[in-house]
């Protein structure tokens, strides 16, 4: 214990901490455009020419409902959204710790799509008109 606490910080080898290859590769990994992932890929219409047709978008089967009004529940919820848009697998209300509703809804319809379509047709929209 002779030497002083900057002596010692002075005598440590430096290193470059941000310059680590595992760090560098997996962020040109994440980065990096490669074109399509395999899974868009694996998506893809062929058509009769072999070539691939452009990508779809994906038809939805879920979605988020926000700005609920504190009194809504789910049998309202499940009641809107099963008599506009199509049958429902499950409604669920994001509660708080105390109880009270967030105001936020998980709505999963049964068939693919349906979801698209209540997002078309409810996207920013009142629902009760107040």
């Amino acid at each position: 214990m002779e030497m002083s606490l900057d002596d010692i910080i002075a005598a440590r080898p430096k290193t470059d901490r941000r310059n680590h290859s595992a760090r560098g590769k997996a962020r040109v990994q994440v980065l990096g455009n490669q074109g399509p992932s395999p899974a868009t890929r694996a998506r893809a219409k062929v058509t009769v020419a072999g070539k691939p047709a452009a990508p779809t978008s994906t038809p939805a089967e879920k979605i988020i409902v926000s700005n609920l009004p504190p009194d809504v529940n789910e049998a309202q919820v499940k009641e809107l959204f099963h008599t506009t848009v199509g049958p429902l697998r499950e409604v669920t209300l994001h509660y708080d710790a105390a109880g009270r509703s967030k105001g936020v809804a998980t709505v999963l319809f049964s068939k693919k799509g349906d979801g698209n379509r209540a997002f078309q047709q409810y996207n920013n929209r009142l629902i009760d008109g107040s």
